[in-house]
């Protein structure tokens, strides 16, 4: 937001990423069109769902109309392929903007700048929107206004503005610049330097600082999760810096955050907002906290340094930061400590079981043509239609996740690390013929005996004969299984009885058990000898003997 000052008046000024005129307007991605929906749909006020998705108030206007107008749910716009929903949102026609008539500022200008008048440039816009229905939203009306104003009166002042605190709302984060060498290697006796996460929330300004070996993405994610535990709530907002540890890419176009800390934003249900682009003085909180630790934390830590461990210097520094937690501030009776608990805390959110569990992530390009994705010496199957298409995989000490392009779960696997179960597959990710010959090939000889012993003692002696009647027991697999599979649309007794008619005759065949089974569903009673298909042609209405042509 651009404040500017001119003869006594203030006009607010929104920035946006939106072109103007007639150039092209920027197709959201599937994440963008999928959480505008989901902060509106929770109530989030307009200002958070831009700053989040760097986009103009007529984005959001756009999306959550022909959201509308689809006439679904959320959950099943959430369902279609990432590409459908661009379409649906975004249809080709819609995709080029109309020319739109430029606004007389120097009209609205004088009547806003005239002796007495009350006109402000909210009501000027909304003047010429009911004159050009199509004209620009109300954040390109202010880009152009701006510009007739540093034109007309040279308006080039950058202008502090107070920033209005929301108790529990925000909880700011940062990297202490100093990284001062605090620890000392045990095994080298080199001084190790150490990196201070730190953590401002709300209206208390409440610190929490912990030290790390460096500022990667693993002591990023655990400085947030334990800053969270410490102050026992989570806010509606989590302000970090545009490092890479937390943020992918934050332009004036677009915002992406790291996969790992858009997990965590999931986990403990609150909304990542970076500063803006280029505008590092959107956490003045925290930059006060820095300061502070700065001079009250590392100073005193130096004291007693060097220390021994990364566990000794963090109980330290826990203590000289319940300390200044608990120092009164100025012209005030009350502490940060006893401030967070009246102000902060009770505007805050519960938070949810467990702990954000961090994850190795791996990219993949493409899921290769077996469907199994390598990741430790092991590999996950997913699920075959996502073959050649991008993935990613994360895996946590117990469990391996992977997720679409979109980062939309796709399946999980219990993480497996001997030797003996190198491929993890689960049945469903596999085509149909896949499964079928997996089904048959994972079956022997002991699979079958079980099978027939359920039925009964005849039919288990009748299928153990068949097994052992081949040369190698795999051959008579599919006689056994074409025996059992009879059996399995009528009562276990019929098998049971054509089986023992078997065992009496001594006919240990498949055939002659389709014979014997065929007879006891008919009610033909009795199966004898004669009966037996080895020795005559069985006879059926549709076969005519020597009679029929005589």
């Amino acid at each position: 937001m651009l404040i500017i000052f001119f003869k006594g008046k203030v006009y607010g000024v929104a920035i946006n990423k939106h072109t103007f005129g007639k150039e092209k307007r920027i197709m959201q991605s599937y994440n963008c069109i999928i959480g505008v929906i989901t902060l509106r749909q929770r109530g989030e006020p307009y200002t958070v769902v831009q700053q989040r998705y760097s986009i103009g108030s007529s984005a959001v206007t756009t999306i959550m109309k022909r959201f509308r107008a689809l006439g679904i749910s959320l959950e099943e716009l959430s369902a279609k392929d990432p590409e459908e929903v661009q379409k649906l949102i975004y249809p080709q026609e819609n995709i080029r903007r109309k020319d739109v008539p430029m606004p007389d500022f120097q009209k609205y200008y004088d009547r806003i700048m005239a002796k007495g008048s009350k006109v402000n440039i909210s009501f000027c816009w909304m003047e010429y929107k009911e004159e050009n229905p199509d004209g620009y939203e109300s954040s390109q009306f202010y880009e152009y206004f701006s510009r007739f104003l540093k034109e007309k009166c040279g308006v080039t002042r950058n202008v502090t503005m107070a920033v209005h605190r929301v108790p529990g709302e925000r909880v700011y984060i940062d990297w202490v610049g100093d990284t001062p060498e605090l620890m000392v290697d045990q095994s080298t006796g080199e001084a190790v330097a150490l990196h201070v996460f730190c953590t401002s929330v709300g209206v208390s300004d409440r610190f929490f600082a912990r030290c790390f070996l460096d500022e990667k993405t693993g002591s990023f994610i655990e400085g947030t999760s334990n800053a969270l535990r410490f102050y026992g709530a989570a806010p509606k907002y989590l302000v970090p810096d545009n490092c890479r540890t937390a943020v992918k890419s934050n332009t004036k176009d677009e915002l992406v955050l790291n996969a790992s800390y858009e997990d965590l934003e999931h986990f403990y249900n609150v909304i990542v907002l970076p500063p803006p682009y280029r505008k590092p003085k959107g956490k003045p909180t925290v930059e006060h906290a820095v300061k502070t630790l700065e001079t009250h934390l590392i100073e005193k830590l130096k004291e007693k340094a060097p220390y021994a461990s990364l566990d000794a210097v963090n109980e330290e520094c826990a203590k000289i930061v319940a300390d200044i937690n608990n120092r009164r501030y100025e012209r005030s009776s009350l502490t940060r400590d006893q401030a967070f608990e009246k102000y902060d805390k009770p505007h805050m959110k519960p938070l949810p079981d467990g702990k954000y569990a961090m994850c190795e992530y791996k990219a993949v390009e493409r899921v290769p043509n077996n469907y199994h994705i390598e990741f430790d010496g092991h590999y996950y199957s997913v699920f075959y239609t996502q073959l050649g298409k991008p993935a990613i995989l994360k895996a946590t000490f117990t469990e391996v996740r992977i997720c679409d392009a979109n980062n939309r779960l796709l399946c999980t696997h219990k993480r497996e690390y001997g030797d003996d179960h190198r491929y993890v597959t689960n049945p469903e990710h596999m085509p149909p013929d896949h499964r079928y010959y997996a089904e048959v090939n994972s079956r022997n000889g002991d699979y079958y005996r079980r099978w027939a012993k359920a039925i009964g003692p005849n039919m288990a002696q009748l299928i153990d004969v068949v097994l052992r009647s081949a040369e190698f027991e795999e051959q008579s697999y599919n006689s056994c299984n074409g025996i059992l599979h009879m059996c399995d649309k009528y009562p276990k007794s019929y098998g049971e009885e054509a089986a023992a008619h078997c065992v009496k005759m001594k006919s240990m065949r498949y055939s002659a058990f389709k014979k014997a089974m065929n007879a006891i569903v008919k009610g033909h009673g009795t199966f004898t000898a004669a009966d037996d298909p080895a020795g005559q042609m069985p006879e059926t209405e549709n076969v005519r003997g020597k009679d029929h042509w005589n």
